[in-house]
């Protein structure tokens, strides 16, 4: 059973109290942390490797167990890390803001420092961050901090099992579930559409409340919950007689089982090409290699799936007519908004007329309004050099992502980008395809931070449309090893399974997000856009 969640039972926290509360709960866990960099100082290797035994699903671990850290947890290095990424600085796309959220978007001209991906849907990031969201989440290690991974909770389910979704399930979770119907999620609509339920300080109460920082997360987590109660009348109207307890089990494997096929056979080819995900199909997995095959986040994927951030718009369209018959137009985040009832940017949190996502931006309807990502590069949009705290999980700063992606390389002390290339024996890149570097710290263009080493080579070796060797094989392998290790995951139970619920071609096999919004009833048509 997945352990209770303590922001699962108190919905009616803030942010902030909720994850005070997790620092507790991790106390221990934290202060055995501190205590071993004080009076180890820098944790070599050696110090770090975990045992097979150690690397446990409630737990973090390693894919390379022997290599050594990319630089040592010093000074120097912290603040060579926090100038790579501040605001403004080498990997701040340095978006025009004040152009406005609709310009972002209409003239390319504005997008020549930060280029769209044509290859992927606006909505592609998002789906890789519910994903990130359902698989692991790290609460206690202190920012840049060295942490042994074997002593960091990973205080998620590490399968893709919608444990963000249903905590406990209605017993374990009550407070999530319909009183009236206690199989079905509570789902609530504060504007036009759906919303998430929410307290009366408009805190979300869901399983994961980091599933509202921003509308559009909001508005998958929303889909979710629609997607399982319309399984649940379906498996109803099939069966009539069957109980409250098979109908739930039956709904949320439809559910489950549809989202693993989503996640094999239409996102990781688009994160990490069908050629990568096809070889390790094929021929198996060499890095990720579970003892016994229990299953556990590797800190080298915890960080590398951290690329989805250079794929996020400075600004987005979040529905066509929400906004007094006008589209809603919004940066992802803007400091400006903070604490307005219904801000101007698409930060999560609050409820109005206008907060509602509208799917064709996101994904393929075939009506013209598709919006792209932006290209998996070394840019990322300004935005996110300036995170709302309440959308930062510990509430603290910094508040650039990308300095809080570059610390947990202290935290974990991963090895360079070109140590795991070579291990791999994938191309390395050169010093003078990381020469920009050099200027940051004098080790970095050869011993370089394993997530910008993983957006380069994607930027040089496959133009930005999907990660490259290094990054795809470490993504790719964790990916697919999941569902292979989850004993209740369909890869496992029913290998030759293909989707049960309708699909826009008729075809089983052409099952997709779109097929997926349709049956909650969130796509264009059903809301006669």
């Amino acid at each position: 059973m997945i352990p209770k969640l303590h922001y699962e039972r108190t919905e009616c926290a803030s942010y902030r109290r909720v994850f005070k509360s997790l620092d507790r709960a991790f106390f221990v866990v934290a202060a055995i942390t501190i205590v071993a960099v004080m009076t180890d100082g820098f944790l070599g290797r050696e110090a770090q490797a975990a045992s097979p035994d150690q690397t446990q699903p409630g737990r973090f671990g390693r894919m390379f167990q022997n290599l050594p850290p990319f630089a040592p947890p010093s000074d120097i290095v912290r603040a060579a890390l926090m100038e790579l990424g501040k605001p403004g600085g080498l990997i701040d796309a340095r978006d025009d803001l004040g152009a406005g959220p609709t310009a972002l978007i209409a003239d390319p001209l504005l997008s020549l420092n930060n280029p769209n991906n044509p290859a992927h849907t606006a909505g592609t990031t998002f789906m890789g961050q519910f994903l990130d969201h359902d698989m692991t989440f790290d609460p206690a290690s202190p920012l840049g901090q060295p942490t042994r991974p074997e002593t960091a909770p990973n205080v998620r389910s590490p399968f893709f099992d919608l444990d963000s979704v249903y905590g406990d399930g209605p017993d374990g979770s009550p407070t999530l579930y319909d009183p009236n119907d206690r199989i079905k999620f509570r789902i609530e609509s504060g504007g036009l559409f759906e919303d998430l339920p929410r307290d009366e300080n408009n805190t979300a109460i869901i399983a994961d409340p980091r599933n509202d920082e921003h509308m559009i997360i909001a508005g998958l987590h929303a889909a979710f919950l629609l997607f399982h109660n319309k399984a649940v009348d379906l498996v109803r109207s099939q069966n009539p007689s069957i109980s409250n307890e098979d109908a739930f089990r039956e709904a949320r494997r439809l559910t489950t089982w549809h989202y693993q096929w989503m996640i094999l056979h239409e996102f990781l080819p688009l994160f990490v090409g069908q050629p990568m995900v096809s070889d390790i199909l094929a021929n198996g997995r060499k890095y990720y290699t579970p003892y016994k095959d229990q299953a556990f986040i590797p800190v080298e994927f915890q960080t590398g799936t951290r690329f989805g951030h250079s794929m996020v718009r400075p600004s987005y369209r979040a529905n066509l007519a929400g906004d007094s018959g006008q589209p809603f137009f919004g940066m992802i985040f803007d400091p400006s908004q903070e604490g307005k009832p219904d801000p101007n940017d698409l930060r999560g949190g609050a409820r109005a007329m206008r907060r509602f996502i509208g799917w064709q931006t996101f994904f393929d309807f075939g009506d013209g309004a598709l919006k792209p990502n932006k290209k998996i590069d070394t840019k990322i949009s300004t935005p996110l050099f300036n995170v709302p705290l309440q959308a930062i999980p510990d509430g603290n700063p910094p508040t650039s992502l990308a300095q809080r992606n570059l610390l947990r390389h202290l935290n974990w002390q991963l090895p360079s980008g070109q140590a795991i290339a070579r291990q791999m024996g994938a191309p390395v890149l050169s010093r003078k395809d990381l020469a920009e570097l050099r200027n940051i710290h004098p080790s970095f263009d050869v011993s370089t931070p394993l997530w910008y080493y993983i957006l380069k080579e994607a930027e040089l070796m496959e133009d930005g449309l999907h990660l490259g060797q290094v990054g795809g094989r470490i993504v790719g392998e964790v990916i697919i090893g999941l569902l292979q290790t989850d004993p209740n995951s369909y890869v496992n139970v029913q290998p030759h399974w293909q989707p049960t619920l309708p699909t826009r071609t008729g075809n089983p096999d052409d099952f997709h997000m779109t097929d997926f919004l349709t049956f909650a009833g969130v796509d264009p048509a059903s809301r006669g856009q």
